[in-house]
């Protein structure tokens, strides 16, 4: 197995920055409908900045591996940068080549945490087809 997978899997093995959150600003919880992976994600914000994040979930090594790794760059960041994140975030992040079936698994914590934001910014949430869309 190559170095990538195997940060993989050792982010869905032992999960980074995991739980419940009290007194988050915002919680927010999404659902693969198509295979049933969900993750709920809690954000402490100040000012404009993340200063805390937890989440919970199941389902699928890719994306339960995707929050953990997302999660480990989120401290510290403004809302606006973790709003302008893209798909092609969250894959550089992975690390490994993600196929046309398993992209929702990927980017379910990028969904999460942009209607999270979008919650807190008492805006309407963007579907999926928002969450997935390439740069032109």
């Amino acid at each position: 197995m190559d170095l990538y997978a195997d940060n993989v899997l050792d982010h869905y093995k032992h999960p980074r920055n995991t739980g419940s959150l009290k007194n988050a600003t915002v919680s927010h919880r999404e659902e693969n409908l198509s295979c049933g992976d969900d993750l709920t994600v809690h954000l402490k914000i100040a000012g404009e900045k993340i200063t805390l994040i937890r989440w919970e979930g199941t389902g699928c090594a890719i994306s339960q591996a995707a929050m953990s790794m997302l999660s480990e760059e989120l401290s510290g960041k403004t809302t606006d940068e973790i709003a302008d994140l893209k798909p092609d975030d969250v894959r550089k992040i992975l690390g490994v080549p993600v196929g046309p079936r398993r992209i929702k698994c990927a980017l379910l914590c990028l969904h999460t945490l942009k209607n999270a934001l979008r919650k807190w910014r008492k805006q309407k949430p963007q579907d999926w087809l928002q969450t997935v869309e390439v740069e032109n």
